[in-house]
């Protein structure tokens, strides 16, 4: 394994391992990054907002807890989850110390392991025994328990994964369009997508959340409001307004408007969080997206 395709983190006073790499074809037009993650939470809780991404994890230690939305209870998960493309803040709790493998699902990569279509699991995550059933996750989990290493378990993962890969109708052309929605950041007439793909602006629709689970539109809000993010640099000043006229909002109303619906926090709120998050955890492996809930 080069040193490129392998990333290996360690975080902060609270010692995390974190191992990834990219799988080989045809997985990597599927997947952005299998991942081995064991350690201390930084907080009990953390907040996710919603990205153009989908997950999995194969849970390999004590149960952690998920709750998909404020209205929503927690539901705790021994064997792992599933989440295909949020569209609300996810809110993970976990025990001590956690123990995992998991996979980063492109926005349309999730699809060819699913048996039921990406809308019915829409905000509603599941368990690994829900979708590939329990005496087959049981399996996987003992052989992934039993690896020598990080190493290991990311290859048998591959091959589980390889090993349920499937055809899905309509596959191609999702990914053809989430992909030019991806080049624009989001900043893309939805109308355009459907005539350059030559299908009604329905058909795409339906196709999108089939395989994705949200429509076209929201997949290009989930893109640009993650742009957005990725812009912004804690360390320093921020000037709100430049940020929003950049990334296409069309005023600050808007760009206010968008960042509470994705991580029910006001920007100026934001801004403190992911500065408290650098203040205690300098260096931290998982800085960048989640959030302390506390």
């Amino acid at each position: 394994m080069s040193p490129r395709a392998m990333r290996r983190g360690v975080g902060d006073a609270v010692r995390v391992e974190y191992v990834s790499r990219v799988p080989r074809p045809p997985l990597d037009g599927l997947i952005d990054d299998l991942y081995y993650l064991e350690g201390a939470s930084p907080y009990a809780r953390l907040t996710l907002p919603p990205s153009p991404s989908a997950l999995l994890i194969v849970n390999l230690g004590a149960p952690f807890r998920i709750r998909a939305g404020a209205d929503i209870e927690t539901a705790e998960y021994a064997d792992g989850c599933v989440v295909t493309v949020p569209t609300r803040v996810v809110e993970f709790g976990y025990p001590l110390r956690t123990r995992s493998v998991g996979v980063h699902f492109k926005p349309w990569g999730l699809a060819p392991f699913l048996p039921m279509p990406a809308a019915e699991l829409c905000d509603r995550p599941v368990t690994v025994e829900q979708v590939w059933g329990r005496p087959a996750v049981a399996e996987l989990r003992d052989r992934l328990a039993t690896a020598p290493g990080p190493h290991e378990m990311l290859t048998l993962l591959e091959e589980e994964l390889m090993r349920r890969l499937c055809g899905t109708t309509g596959l191609g052309l999702v990914r053809h369009t989430s992909n030019v929605i991806a080049a624009t950041s989001g900043a893309v007439a939805i109308g355009d997508l459907s005539v350059a793909a030559g299908v009604s602006s329905t058909h795409l629709a339906q196709r999108f959340k089939e395989l994705i689970g949200v429509t076209p539109k929201r997949l290009a809000r989930a893109y640009r409001f993650t742009a957005t993010v990725f812009a912004i640099n804690p360390a320093g000043p921020v000037d709100w307004g430049e940020l929003a006229s950049g990334a296409g909002y069309f005023d600050q109303a808007h760009f206010g408007h968008e960042f509470r619906e994705f991580t029910g926090l006001t920007p100026t709120r934001y801004l403190e969080v992911r500065r408290r998050f650098l203040r205690e955890h300098p260096g931290h492996t998982l800085d960048g997206w989640p959030l302390p809930a506390d």
